[in-house]
């Protein structure tokens, strides 16, 4: 019988939430804005796992925000091992995630059209 969830699948869940809390407490750059983990992956082995993040109020670009989180990344990763209990913290690497700017501009495309039909 198959398990409904893989342990990466927990793993990745855990990892998300842990980093949401993490970056909300030990990261103290105002330029940074509020950061939110969309999206944790980990690698089937735990050895890496890449983060999807997006961030409001920044005064950083995304490629900035990234590169400054993933300078962070292993401070991150050694509070991460003090929290979660797997003998592997898995490497992190931050990833800018635009699939909520390419929502939005797609429901911005679709309210257009419907008030371009209505008149």
């Amino acid at each position: 019988m198959s398990r409904d969830f893989k342990r990466t699948d927990r793993i990745s869940a855990e990892l998300q939430k842990e980093l949401a809390e993490l970056i909300r407490e030990e990261i103290k750059d105002k330029a940074l804005g509020m950061v939110t983990v969309q999206e944790a992956r980990v690698v089937r082995d735990l050895s890496q796992a890449k983060v999807f993040f997006t961030t409001l109020g920044a005064s950083f670009s995304h490629q900035e925000s990234a590169k400054h989180l993933n300078q962070v990344a292993g401070h991150l990763r050694w509070l991460l091992g003090q929290r979660m209990k797997i003998r592997t913290v898995p490497k992190l690497q931050f990833v800018y995630d635009i699939s909520v700017e390419q929502g939005e501009h797609l429901s911005n495309l679709i309210e257009e059209a419907v008030t371009e039909k209505q008149t």
